[in-house]
């Protein structure tokens, strides 16, 4: 077994944790006061802030609403939104530094484990958990024993990035069940031990007009992706453009026609239905009509127990990451009239993440994707989910933890907009 699949414990540095806290906020976030609006430090990301995040709104009554269920006594599990790739490190670096600076943080196992030794020392010594794929009992076991120690456990209960802050994907159950554990172990010793589930979220909003620096991008990823550029298009019409066009092109490798006088969300789904119906012959026998979400279970289940069948396997992976890919623009895409700035550059990054890859340049951006331009961190702590007064099923909690999310990100949203804190187009991707 390669190092990466193996589970290694963090070795927390609580000098290197308050070290790398200060670099977060001023390189990191920041940027230095005085050349990051001046040219050319401005292009230099260290100097300007790697994610470009000016400023932090984090009003006080919601960071004593994260710091009360955190400490001594008690074992908490927060659970971030997860909508922008590095980003997130720094923002939840940034939360935790103000409730819990010890609390442990989940991450890929690519990035703790598979950068080398020196940096999977570095990310141990930063507290990181490694979450590897199928083999996720050890750092489980880990983070319930850091839990109770009161220190505290972030992870991204969403999983992966989607590129979509305005909405809260389905959540997957490793806090809730992991919170359970710890009740049980905590009640061991003590009846009225408290375990909390602490949702957070935070919406990213640019401070100013960046239509020029998403064109910028746009043009970019046309190039890369070898696709065509109509002059009369708008920006948004120009990111539909693009989908349009590598829809077709997923059609057309499965034998598909392409018809563009169809909404991009019908054929888009009919294309996922096809591509299940085939992907559940592989793995299942054609197996009834499961949903996309548990197809992909059973296809990721099926290649680690089918090892031998090269063809098969080729075949299994291929439709299950073209499904994955596809499924990445949700029905909110289309959902509203309007489309802001920030929801474009969602979806630019979204594309050069998923489809423009082979280059320096483009494993850069995957890694640490440069913004359009200068944003605020809009940080908001709903109620958090109290386990131990809580009588309900896992996935009962987890209903409730989606609902409490997705009200606050919409209500956040809501007061941005009456301040006219966005700028925004009519949204190509909407049909009546």
């Amino acid at each position: 077994m390669s190092r990466i699949d193996v589970f290694v414990a963090p070795r927390p540095n609580a000098t290197l944790i308050k070290a790398m806290t200060f670099v977060n906020r001023i390189v990191m976030l920041h940027g230095i006061p005085g050349l990051r609006d001046l040219l050319p430090f401005n292009r230099l990301a260290g100097l300007r802030g790697v994610a470009n995040v000016r400023h932090i709104d984090f009003p006080e009554d919601d960071r004593q609403r994260l710091k009360a269920c955190c400490g001594a006594g008690k074992a908490t599990f927060i659970t971030p939104n997860h909508p922008e790739f590095f980003t997130d490190w720094m923002i939840d670096k940034e939360v935790v530094s103000r409730v819990s600076p010890l609390a442990a943080s989940w991450a890929t196992h690519g990035v703790v484990n598979g950068l080398g030794r020196l940096m999977q020392k570095f990310w141990l010594a930063n507290n990181l958990i490694a979450q590897i794929p199928g083999n996720s009992g050890a750092a489980k076991e880990h983070s319930v024993a850091w839990a109770l120690k009161g220190h505290g456990v972030l992870l991204h209960p969403e999983g992966g990035v989607g590129w979509h802050a305005n909405i809260v994907a389905p959540l997957l159950p490793g806090a809730v069940e992991m919170g359970l554990e710890a009740l049980k172990r905590g009640r061991l010793t003590d009846p009225d031990f408290k375990v909390w589930i602490a949702p957070v979220i935070w919406k990213l909003a640019f401070t100013g007009n960046v239509e020029a620096a998403l064109a910028k991008e746009c043009a970019y990823v046309e190039r890369s992706l070898k696709i065509e550029r109509h002059a009369a298009d708008s920006l948004p019409e120009r990111v539909h453009r693009i989908y349009a066009t590598l829809l077709s092109r997923d059609e057309a490798a499965y034998g598909l026609r392409s018809d563009e006088r169809v909404s991009y969300d019908a054929r888009q789904k009919d294309l996922l239905v096809e591509l299940g119906r085939r992907l559940a012959e592989l793995v299942s026998g054609g197996a009834g009509t499961l949903d996309s979400g548990e197809l992909l279970r059973r296809s990721r289940r099926w290649l680690r127990e089918n090892t031998d069948d090269t063809g098969s396997r080729k075949q299994v992976r291929t439709l299950a990451d073209t499904i994955q890919r596809l499924r990445r623009v949700g029905p909110w895409a289309s959902a509203n009239p309007r489309i802001t700035q920030e929801e474009i550059a969602e979806h630019l990054k979204r594309i050069r993440n998923d489809y423009c890859k082979g280059t320096l340049r483009d494993t850069i951006d995957r890694f640490v994707p440069q913004p359009a331009g200068p944003r605020r961190a809009h940080i908001r702590v709903p109620d958090p989910l109290g386990l131990h007064a809580y009588k309900g099923s896992v996935e009962a909690a987890l209903v409730e933890l989606h609902d409490r999310m997705q009200e606050t990100i919409t209500s956040t949203i809501a007061q941005l907009q009456a301040g006219g804190g966005f700028i925004f187009y009519a949204n190509p991707f909407y049909h009546r």
